[in-house]
């Protein structure tokens, strides 16, 4: 038995080495017991909470919302932006992000985002240019 993986914790309360927890699709009793109650009910609860919104119940109709029009974590932004040739042009690129989340086109979160794929254009930028460099200066000495 000593191929047995080892189960459990140890009095750290930390998994022993090589558990490799719970398997992939693998669902919570909870999450079971809980499927099997609801299994044939679901149309007559859906149709209860939207009576309940209906009638002026506002969990009721936050739940319904919510199924209908989710928060929106993302949305397509369209504004006009400098084009970037190379990382000289980034400045002004920038501003012309600032300036749209000033203006309210983008939400400061929005401008972030962009702001950070900007920086990372800029170390593509870099690291393209010294792998250029570091070419042509293997080439210069021989290599």
């Amino acid at each position: 038995m000593a191929d047995a993986k080892p189960k459990g914790r140890n009095r750290k309360g930390q998994f022993a080495p090589g558990n490799t927890g719970r398997p992939k699709g693998a669902r919570h009793k909870a999450t079971l017991a809980c499927e099997a109650l609801l299994d044939g009910e679901v149309e007559k609860l859906t149709r209860k909470a939207v009576d309940m919104a209906l009638a002026g119940d506002v969990q009721a109709m936050r739940i319904c919302m919510d199924r209908i029009a989710p928060p929106r974590k993302d949305r397509h932004v369209s504004f006009d932006l400098p084009k970037i040739e190379g990382a000289g042009d980034h400045p002004t690129v920038l501003a012309a992000i600032m300036g749209a989340v000033a203006q309210g086109s983008l939400t400061p979160m929005e401008g972030q985002a962009l702001a950070a794929m900007l920086a990372e254009h800029r170390k593509a930028i870099e690291t393209s240019e010294i792998e250029a460099r570091l070419v042509a200066l293997e080439a210069s000495h021989g290599q």
